[in-house]
């Protein structure tokens, strides 16, 4: 075992950093150590023994894990794999979420809905919203927190959720929104680690994304509304990463 616990980020983007998931592993006594992909930063091959590993979120998808601009993808997944067959501690936030689905068997899609003339159109979640929360009243992880949660959507993908996994959470655009699998692995397809100050760089270095969701008008949309909804996500948002750390830690 590691002489200092750890939570070991994996980053994919410089804006898609853990905000103040870091906080909370450093409150529990981890030390944080970053992976930074878009630094160029190789995939760890292991995780030692009471470490916990955070998969954060970013703008490739599953469907890039052959694509040679992302060569942290496929390893990133065999990482995932190799943690879930030993039960190992592991949270997946928005694209961690997609790639910890796909590592437990299951399918990783566009998210989509059917138009009034029943054609198949993409169908983005993006800005911020709610979720709704299952099963809380059997959920640690869930405790204390209210039936809807304030969240910041930002993803166009989807997954089924894998066998034998619990789904924790849901909404109107996505029905699988968050999963845990066991009691050592945990999913988020949505972010609440933000401040106001990531959103807005999000809607400004992602401003095609947002308006392809929401509109001309929706990245500007996103940034007026950024200090209010990011106060109102805090305390739910860390009621749950602690909970959620709470129980892999256990």
């Amino acid at each position: 075992m590691s002489a200092t616990r750890r939570a070991v980020i994996l980053q994919h983007l410089e804006r898609e950093g853990p905000g103040f998931i870091a906080e909370l592993c450093r409150a529990r006594g981890l030390a944080v150590e970053t992976v930074r992909f878009d630094a160029g930063t190789p995939v760890p091959e292991s995780l030692p023994d009471g470490d916990v590993l955070v998969v954060m979120g970013g703008a490739m998808g599953v469907g890039d894990r052959e694509d040679s601009r992302f060569p942290f993808l496929a390893p990133e997944i065999a990482l995932l794999r190799q943690l879930l067959a030993n039960q190992r501690p592991v949270l997946g936030i928005c694209l961690g979420a997609q790639l910890l689905a796909h590592a437990a068997g299951a399918r990783v899609f566009p998210n989509q809905r059917r138009d009034r003339s029943g054609v198949l159109r993409p169908l983005r979640e993006v800005g911020f919203g709610e979720v709704r929360l299952l099963g809380a009243d059997a959920e640690p992880a869930l405790a204390g927190l209210p039936t809807k949660l304030p969240v910041l959507h930002w993803h166009g993908d989807t997954f089924d959720l894998p066998a034998g996994a619990v789904r924790l959470a849901e909404s109107d655009d996505c029905a699988n929104q968050a999963f845990r699998i066991g009691s050592r692995a945990y999913a988020l397809q949505f972010h609440v680690e933000t401040d106001a100050t990531l959103v807005r760089a999000w809607a400004e270095e992602d401003a095609d994304f947002a308006a392809s969701a929401l509109g001309p008008d929706g990245p500007a949309s996103i940034v007026a509304m950024s200090d209010a909804a990011t106060i109102a996500m805090r305390g739910p948002g860390e009621r749950l990463i602690g909970n959620i750390l709470g129980e892999l830690l256990a």
